[in-house]
């Protein structure tokens, strides 16, 4: 797998011309009235001109708006630019603005080598929030053109300016937030690598190479191994491939640990939709079926890096989804891990067998909490667009989870689950079926998962949620923000600003 290289960060309060650099970010945001020119290191004169100047130039504040103009003599680069945030509202701007105004602004500035943000903070976070912007902004896929002449590249040292730059605590805020940015785009690499590329073998393998160097314990279960004992969803969905499936379990420990999480995600590495063929205008993004599996591996990665006092455990549950002479067939039954049968009557609903699987492993280990992550339902598309996932599970967890999104700055809305979608799943020759009623059809996945959600050592069901991310897991549009085209990272900060809310708790 090829890897993106990580962007340097520095930090600097005072006197712009003593730092060289190629580009001055500033920001403006857009107000009731018109664009407004935010705080920023310039002189009075050079602001009073700009303001003056803004609307003549185009200038609207609008997110994703970027103007060039030459340098200014208060700072020692070539090109003065405005940023655009967003709409204002009120004096405060916040941390997920100017995290996607500073990743929009590295992203449109590739080509350039160093470039300084001087987007108005006054608290740590948003340090953070800009820096961990400007690397999410900075990805770029190591693409397979045969021509890279014009390809211009990334944006490769930030330096950010605050008057926080001597907080003692910002240090360990930008290496967070490098290491953050560091599993997203590791995540959108998985995504985008092609199916030929990246296939059951190889997306273990990856998994090995990622976690070298850390405290993490990588366990790869190769298909006589999950035929011999009983994994029936991820053998009987893999079986139609030529590539045989894998199950790769991680393992973190640490010593001061104050919970055991399991998390779970779907590895489809391509998804025909099996003997139920998909239209082939259906299969075209189908190598992003496996983002849930890459959101878990990178999330656990990151939690090693950051040394945070959990024991998390995760399971990547891949295969390919193929049709063939060998392929699992509508009315076949399947033994799943542990003993419950399904009738599979679409062999496209194929995530949910390979999660289940996954989610009994991880409930005999009895976890405090199971987490699973999957691009599991067209429905989650329908219900909620591109953009916003859907959570579903256990109150207490989805709650949390839900509020760690919205500090990390992902879109994730709760859903809940009818008792009476799980007669839909009734099966006249097996304990179930793998689809039911079609209205509503991300909540009837999500029922289905739940039936494979086991008890803790008390008797209790463990608490559970589960993120359906098909939609905001791979963007087909342009570019915005910090978001790129195709693969998007989607679910590893929401995660890894869970588990770090877990500790948390417990101090």
């Amino acid at each position: 797998m090829s890897a993106n290289h990580p962007i340097s960060f520095s930090v600097i309060s005072a006197n712009l011309k003593k730092t060289t650099a190629d580009a001055l970010v500033i920001g403006v945001g857009k107000g009731a009235d018109g664009p407004v020119l935010l705080d920023s290191p310039l002189s009075a004169s050079a602001v009073n001109s700009l303001k003056a100047s803004l609307e003549a130039l185009g200038v609207s504040g609008a997110a994703d708006q970027l103007v060039r103009l030459p340098g200014l003599p208060d700072s020692d680069t070539k090109v003065l630019v405005l940023a655009g945030v967003g709409k204002l509202s009120g004096s405060e701007i916040t941390q997920e603005a100017l995290r996607r105004a500073a990743g929009s602004a590295i992203r449109q500035l590739a080509g350039l080598k160093h470039v300084i943000l001087a987007l108005p903070t006054t608290a740590v976070a948003q340090v953070s929030a800009i820096a961990e912007g400007a690397a999410l902004g900075a990805y770029q896929y190591a693409s397979l053109h045969s021509d890279t002449a014009g390809k211009k590249a990334p944006v490769a040292k930030v330096t950010i300016f605050t008057s926080l730059a001597k907080d003692p605590v910002l240090a360990g805020v930008l290496e967070r937030a490098a290491v953050l940015a560091q599993a997203v785009n590791a995540t959108r690499t998985l995504v985008n690598e092609p199916p030929s590329r990246l296939f059951p073998a190889t997306f273990a393998d990856a998994a090995k190479d990622l976690a070298k160097g850390l405290p993490v314990k990588v366990t790869v279960m190769d298909e006589k191994r999950l035929a011999k004992d009983g994994y029936g969803g991820i053998v009987g969905v893999g079986q139609g491939s030529s590539r045989p499936p894998r199950l790769v379990k991680l393992e973190y420990k640490s010593e001061k640990a104050v919970a055991d999480l399991a998390l779970v995600g779907k590895g489809i590495t391509f998804d025909s939709g099996g003997i139920s063929i998909k239209p082939g205008a259906g299969m075209i993004t189908m190598k992003c079926d496996m983002a849930g599996a890459a959101a878990v591996l990178n999330t656990v990665l990151a939690v090693a890096k950051l040394g945070l006092a959990v024991n998390v455990t995760g399971w990547l549950c891949i295969a390919e989804n193929m049709p063939s002479g060998t392929a699992i067939r509508p009315s076949d039954v399947l033994t799943m891990f542990g003993g419950k049968t399904v009738e599979v009557l679409n062999t496209d609903a194929e995530g949910r067998l390979v999660m289940a699987d996954g989610l009994v492993a991880a409930s005999q280990e009895f976890p405090d909490v199971i987490i699973d992550v999957a691009t599991l339902t067209g429905a989650q598309v329908v219900a909620l667009g591109h953009r916003t996932a859907g959570v579903m599970g256990d109150e207490g967890v989805t709650a949390a989870l839900k509020a760690a999104a919205d500090r990390a700055g992902e879109l994730i809305w709760p859903m809940p689950l009818p008792e009476e979608l799980r007669p839909s799943l009734d099966s006249p020759v097996a304990d179930m079926a793998n689809i039911g009623e079609r209205m509503g059809g991300m909540m009837v996945a999500a029922v289905f998962l739940q039936e494979f959600i086991g008890k803790d050592k008390s008797g209790q069901t463990i608490p559970w949620a589960h993120l359906d991310i098909a939609g905001p897991a791979f963007n087909e549009s342009a570019p915005y923000g910090y978001t790129p085209k195709q693969g998007t990272g989607m679910a590893v900060r929401t995660l890894v600003t869970y588990i770090e809310d877990v500790v948390a708790r417990s101090l």
